[in-house]
């Protein structure tokens, strides 16, 4: 505790916090999760969710290894392909191949295309 008896700012907010999860239950932070998102995304533009994006990006890449990105990319790509069908996966590829060909040129595929056959050529 503070001095004189009285509870620091931190230590009063511990407490408050440990009262409310004592009285609510999952649903109650789904739903003031949800409240706070719609409210957050009224008030910002795509901008300031790039910038915190890639601020968790870089702390998340501190703290986690190249096994850790792995795992949650197997984990991500099983649970999309439990709900998604060929025409998905079809659908996304195309619009990746329009994608990148709009951002690459003549040289770009002949680069691809000669690292693609020298690693069959080394298998």
């Amino acid at each position: 505790m503070a001095d004189n008896n009285k509870m620091s700012r931190e230590e009063a907010d511990r407490k408050g916090g440990e009262t409310t999860s004592k009285n609510h239950d999952k649903e109650f932070y789904q739903e003031i999760g949800q409240k706070g998102g719609e409210a957050t995304s009224k008030n910002h533009d795509k901008e300031f969710y790039q910038e915190i994006g890639e601020k968790g990006g870089e702390a998340t890449s501190k703290n986690h290894d190249k096994e850790f990105y792995q795992e949650i990319g197997e984990k991500g790509g099983e649970a999309t392909s439990e709900n998604h069908d060929k025409e998905f996966y079809q659908e996304i590829g195309r619009k990746g191949g329009e994608a990148t060909s709009k951002n690459h040129d003549k040289e770009f595929y002949q680069e691809i295309g000669s690292k693609g056959g020298n690693a069959r050529n080394n298998d």
